[in-house]
């Protein structure tokens, strides 16, 4: 097991060691974890196909849900919305 101290920035970011992101390529999505004080992060590369594509959907949501809370969202048919679902 890796052991490092990094720190976060004003904005949040965090850097990780770069002996630790050997094996990751640039433009990696990282699935980050809360679970109370415990954050977990991993590769979105290495989930389960069926967890990842949950993951990414959950996404999807939120983003819209953030979106429509700030009245930025466009009406469309049903028929419309379906067939921009299916290209998620």
């Amino acid at each position: 097991m890796d052991v490092a101290i990094t720190r976060m920035s004003s904005k949040g970011q965090v850097v990780i060691p770069a002996s630790m992101r050997a094996d990751l390529p640039e433009g990696e999505r990282i699935l980050i974890i809360k679970e109370g004080e415990r954050i977990i992060l991993k590769p979105l590369s290495e989930i389960e196909p069926a967890v990842r594509e949950d993951i990414l959907f959950a996404e999807k949501t939120e983003q819209a849900l953030e979106e429509y809370t700030r009245g930025k969202f466009t009406k469309k048919k049903a028929a419309d919305f379906i067939d921009e679902m299916k290209s998620w």
